[in-house]
C-alpha cells in the first residue's frame, strides 16, 4: 500500500478545490458548477468502476464510497452506484472532468498564489490511486487481475494526461534539494579565495543593485564583528537569517546558493550547503509528521542554508487540517536551538511574505533582514538572454537582437498574470533553441559552419503565447 494518507489527500483535493473555484478556473465557478461536488462524484464513479470489474457491486464496496466521501445513505449517486449491474467503462477520454481542471490550473499557472506549487493535479493523481487501492484492499472479496488491470488502465490515461500538459512529476514526490559546497575544512587563504569568488559571481549577476548592496553590507558588518572578536572585544548579536520578497524569477534562489558560500568563506557556517526546500518538503497529512518531517530537513541544512520558497503557503490556509504552523513551530525551535550552526532564508511575493511575518510574533522577531527582489527591466531581461545564450554557445543576429528586444520590452510592458521575469527568458532562449534546430537541420552545409549552427536569427524566435 502507499503511505500516503487518504483522508489527509481528501482534505487536500477538497482544499484544492475551493481554491480552483476561487479562481474560476476554466469558468468552474461562473458556470455554476461545485467542483467538490464534482470531484467527489468522479472518485465515487472510479470506485463503481473498479468495484464492477467482477460484474457486480458488493455491498460493502459500496459501503467504502458512501462512507469515505461522506455521502448519505440514500444518496443519488450512491443509488446509482447500487444499482448498477455491468462493468461501465472510463469517462471519456480516461480522465475525470475534475482533473481536467487541476491540470488546466497547473499547465496555465492559473492560482496566484500557488500553495499548491503547480501539484493540483499531482495531489488529484495521488488522491485517485490511493482511494482505487485502499477500495481493492479493503474489500471482501479477492483482489483479481481484473481489479488492477482496471486500476492500472484509470491511471495511465490520468497520467498520459498530465504528461501531455508536462505537469507530470515522476516518482515520489521530490521534498527538498541539496546543493552541496566545497567539502571539507577551508585555510585562511581559501577563505579569502572562495569569498573573492562568491563575491565576484554575486557582482556579475544582471540588475539586483539594492541586493547586492544589502548582502555586501551584511559581508562588512560580519567582517567587522569577526575583527573585533579577534581583538577580544565585545561582538553583536547579528540576526543572519532573511526574507527575500518579491516575484517568480527574481533571483532569490540564486542568491541564497551565493550567500551560503559567503556565510561559509567568512567562517559563520560550518559547511555552507543550501537546502531548498517548500512547503511540500515540510508539511504531511497528520498529526506528529509534519514535525518529524520539518526535522529531517533542518537536520540536512545544519551548518550551512535552509531556504524556504514560497513560505507564506506554511500559514495563509490555517484550520485544524492544515499542519503548517507545526512546521513554523518546529522551525523558529530549531532556530534558537541552533542559533549558530543555520541560516534560515524564507521567500515569496512581497505582500504575502509580510502576511506570513505577521502571523506569529516569532517569526517577525526572528527574521531581522528583508531583502526586495525587485522586477527586471527590459534592458536587463535582453541582457539575461545574451548571456545565457553565450554560455550555450549561441548568440542573436542583429537582426534577431532587435526582433528579441522588441518582443522583451512589449512582454515588459504588458505583463500577463504569470509574468516570471528571468524564467521567461529561460523559456523563451530554449524554444529559440530548438526552432534553430528545426531550422539549420534543413540547410545544407550547417555541419561545417560555427557562424550558422551558433546564430540565432529572428525567424527562431516566438512569443510566450
Amino acid at each position: 500500500m502507499d503511505k500516503l494518507d487518504l483522508s489527509a489527500l481528501l482534505n487536500t483535493s477538497y482544499e484544492i478545490c475551493d481554491a480552483l473555484m476561487k479562481a474560476d478556473v476554466g469558468s468552474v465557478r461562473s458556470e455554476g458548477r461545485d467542483l467538490r461536488a464534482q470531484f467527489r462524484s468522479d472518485l465515487a464513479m472510479f470506485g463503481a468502476y473498479l468495484a464492477e470489474a467482477d460484474g457486480t457491486v458488493a455491498a460493502d464496496e459500496v459501503e467504502f464510497i458512501r462512507t469515505t466521501l461522506g455521502y448519505e445513505e440514500n444518496a443519488p449517486v450512491i443509488q446509482g452506484i447500487r444499482n448498477r449491474k455491468s462493468p461501465t467503462s472510463m469517462p471519456s477520454g480516461g480522465v475525470p472532468q475534475s482533473v481536467k481542471y487541476a491540470v488546466l490550473a497547473d499547465a496555465g499557472n492559473k492560482l496566484r498564489p500557488d500553495p499548491y506549487s503547480h501539484q493540483c493535479s499531482a495531489y488529484f493523481y495521488d488522491t485517485f490511486k490511493v482511494f482505487g487501492k485502499t477500495l481493492l484492499a479493503q474489500s471482501e472479496r479477492n483482489t483479481t487481475d481484473a481489479d488492477i488491470q482496471c486500476l492500472t488502465a484509470y491511471l495511465a490515461n490520468m497520467e498520459a494526461m498530465l504528461r501531455e500538459y508536462a505537469v507530470w512529476r515522476s516518482g515520489a514526490q521530490k521534498t527538498y534539494s541539496i546543493v552541496e559546497p566545497a567539502v571539507g575544512t577551508m585555510t585562511p587563504e581559501e577563505q579569502a579565495k572562495e569569498l573573492d569568488a562568491a563575491m565576484a559571481e554575486l557582482s556579475s549577476l544582471v540588475g539586483l543593485e539594492e541586493v547586492k548592496r544589502q548582502v555586501n553590507i551584511m559581508v562588512n558588518l560580519l567582517q567587522v564583528q569577526q575583527m573585533r572578536a579577534d581583538q577580544g572585544m565585545k561582538v553583536a548579536d547579528i540576526s543572519k537569517h532573511m526574507v527575500f520578497t518579491g516575484n517568480p524569477g527574481t533571483g532569490k534562489t540564486t542568491v541564497a546558493r551565493l550567500l551560503a558560500r559567503i556565510y561559509k568563506a567568512l567562517g559563520v557556517l560550518r559547511t555552507g550547503q543550501l537546502v531548498e526546500v517548500d512547503r511540500s518538503g515540510l508539511v504531511r497529512g497528520y498529526v506528529g509528521q509534519t514535525a518529524t518531517q520539518t526535522q529531517e530537513v533542518i537536520s540536512q541544512a545544519l551548518g550551512g542554508v535552509l531556504f524556504i520558497d514560497e513560505a507564506y503557503a506554511l500559514t495563509v490556509h490555517k484550520g485544524e487540517n492544515d499542519f503548517g504552523q507545526e512546521a513554523v513551530d518546529t522551525l523558529l525551535k530549531a532556530m534558537e536551538d541552533h542559533r549558530d550552526d543555520l541560516v534560515v532564508i524564507v521567500a515569496g511575493y512581497t505582500d504575502l511574505m509580510e502576511q506570513f511575518l505577521s502571523s506569529n510574533p516569532g517569526l517577525r522577531s526572528r527574521f531581522a533582514n528583508t531583502i526586495h527582489f525587485a522586477d527586471y527591466s527590459a534592458d536587463q531581461l535582453l541582457a539575461i538572454l545574451q548571456i545565457n545564450l553565450k554560455k550555450q554557445e549561441y548568440q542573436l543576429s542583429d537582426a534577431a537582437e532587435k526582433r528579441a528586444w522588441e518582443m522583451i520590452k512589449d512582454r515588459v510592458a504588458h505583463k500577463p498574470d504569470n509574468f516570471a521575469n528571468a524564467r521567461d527568458i529561460r523559456n523563451f532562449m530554449e524554444h529559440a533553441i530548438a526552432n534553430h534546430a528545426v531550422r539549420v537541420a534543413a540547410l545544407e552545409g550547417a555541419r561545417d559552419s560555427k557562424k550558422i549552427l551558433g546564430t540565432i536569427e529572428p525567424e527562431d524566435l516566438q512569443s510566450w503565447e
